[in-house]
């Protein structure tokens, strides 16, 4: 195995050998594996925190900037599209240069650009440096995959990518309680500038810490046309469905269908140049195991429910509850507990009898989690409402956990940055075909039941253009009261909205539960990494 890998503290691409004093890992703290987990977890922790504790502090933004609605949007859209288009190329940096390097740089980026954030006066300047962070995010992550690939033995690497999955997790899950806390007491600059220290602590360790590995035969050179395709396929893909929901273009929509085949077309021409290619971007020969595709499968599956169906809970609880943001947060603790919890567990569960069975079992408890989750009502209890949310995260830390590892394994090693950029490619355009497809499914069933709903309330009919501004508000849960409404027909139309609103959700959680269960079916398919060892034969713990 060590003739697989070399070490290269010098910089020079792994021709040269490394020094003696610094090139086994585990040895001091310069390679140390699990002083490198700790120093990746902090890193990833600032991307995965910034997916969702940004959209606590976007109204404080929209009314201290001025900004429109619209506007506001690009800075989720904006920081999603960067780093979902950027997450492959980004790998195949760190495969050629080293992740060492493309994780530090990615680190000093994402801290540097949410200061910039933080400081800035316009909503135009939050968009652009939006726009980088995830650029910059996208470096670190698969680098952090690539890390622990080659510093952990096959025999720790399940329950070091536990550990990693778990410190995603968290800080997806608790990012709208730390944001609705900063927003509340401090401003939302805070958001950004926690970001700096974070940053400062991740390269200090970084420096000090981390130790590059690369593979002797390690790409050369850039296949810059495919990756002009590849990235304008996700772009597409991606902008298609962000614009696809009845409030934006509609599915139907010339435009809409107009991306999608494009994204379509450039999948395609990606694929053929891929074979003509010398050093491709994504050698296809990578999707003969059938192992890795599945765990790509997998993990866009997981990513369709468990987005997409988080996506409306939060505004169950805060729209239809009428919670806090704080304590919307709060009530999700249930789901972050188990997946810190479980995320560990099942790495060591993987290791021991192999991913099919653990990936498989943790999809079919998503899937009963999602069949709960539709059963909730306008009335439900916390206790009810967090027996589903604990179990949607047992059930899906052994996913998170699993399906990484089929994937990262089951690619050489030369690749590894390339498989830990598909892992995180998949997981992001999951989550967006979660939230477009799962919220077509939401307004179409509101769509379909208001009129009715509201013409049993006895309420004065609508006009269509009353009609359809009302079924927007209430596909996120929000009763359109006109000003003035008398307090017996608020009551009226507020409870035919929450009572709309639990039948869409009800609708879209059915559909992610049928996602699951065919997600049951893809996990058999997995299994354990061939080519895990491969950046492990130096390291020792």
């Amino acid at each position: 195995m060590t003739s697989q890998t070399t070490i290269d503290t010098t910089g020079s691409g792994g021709k040269a050998p490394a020094a003696p004093s610094d090139a086994t890992p585990g040895k001091g703290l310069r390679g140390h594996p699990w002083l490198t987990l700790i120093t990746v977890a902090v890193g990833v922790m600032m991307v995965a925190l910034d997916g969702t504790i940004v959209a606590i502090a976007n109204p404080a933004i929209q009314k201290d900037l001025g900004a429109t609605f619209a506007e506001v949007q690009w800075i989720t859209n904006g920081y999603f599209l960067a780093l979902a288009v950027s997450l492959i190329t980004a790998g195949k940096l760190g495969d050629r240069f080293g992740h060492r390097q493309t994780f530090l740089i990615g680190v000093v980026g994402f801290a540097a650009a949410s200061g910039a954030i933080g400081l800035s006066d316009s909503i135009a300047f939050v968009v652009v440096f939006r726009v980088l962070q995830g650029l910059f995010g996208a470096l670190l992550m698969p680098a952090a995959l690539g890390l622990l690939r080659a510093t952990f033995p096959a025999e720790k690497l399940n329950m070091a990518i536990g550990i990693w999955g778990m410190v995603i997790g968290a800080s997806t899950a608790g990012g709208p309680i730390l944001g609705g806390v900063l927003v509340e007491h401090v401003n939302w600059q805070s958001v950004f500038f926690i970001n700096v220290p974070v940053g400062v602590l991740a390269v200090v360790l970084g420096v000090l810490i981390l130790l590059d590995h690369r593979a002797e035969n390690a790409p050369r050179s850039f296949d810059i046309l495919g990756i002009a395709l590849l990235s304008t396929a996700v772009f597409c893909l991606v902008w298609a469905l962000i614009k696809a929901p009845p409030s934006e273009w509609g599915w139907g929509d010339v435009k809409t269908l107009t991306f999608l085949g494009a994204s379509v077309l450039c999948f395609v021409l990606f694929a053929f140049w891929e074979t003509k290619v010398k050093e491709p971007l994504i050698p296809l020969a990578l999707f003969r195991s059938v192992a890795l595709s599945a765990g790509v499968v997998l993990m866009v599956l997981m990513a369709i429910a468990f987005m997409g169906g988080l996506f409306f809970v939060t505004f169950y609880l805060q729209n239809v509850h009428g919670m806090s943001p704080i304590d919307a947060g709060l009530h999700l603790l249930p789901l972050t507990g188990m997946m810190i919890v479980g995320s560990p567990l099942a790495g060591a569960m993987i290791t021991k009898f192999g991913p099919r069975v653990p990936l498989a079992g943790g999809m079919a408890l998503t899937a009963i989690a999602m069949y709960g989750m539709s059963t909730l009502e306008t009335d439900t209890g916390s206790g009810i409402m967090s027996l589903w949310f604990a179990l949607l995260g047992l059930g899906l830390a052994p996913v998170m956990v699993g399906a990484t590892e089929v994937i990262v394994g089951n690619a050489p090693m030369e690749l590894s940055g390339v498989a830990g950029g598909l892992q995180q490619a998949a997981m992001q355009i999951g989550g967006s075909l979660g939230t477009a497809v799962l919220g077509a499914v939401m307004a179409s069933k509101v769509n379909s039941d208001l009129a009715d709903n509201w013409t049993k309330a006895g309420l004065p009919p609508l006009t269509p253009e009353q009609e359809h501004q009302a079924s927007e508000a209430v596909q996120v849960g929000v009763p359109p009261l006109a000003p003035g409404t008398p307090d017996a027909i608020a009551a009226k139309i507020t409870g035919v909205a929450h009572d709309t609103f639990i039948s869409g959700m009800s609708a879209a959680s059915l559909v992610a539960t049928g996602v699951a269960v065919v997600a049951v079916l893809v996990a058999f398919l997995t299994k354990r990494g061939e080519n895990a060892e491969a950046g492990a034969g130096a390291a020792h713990i």
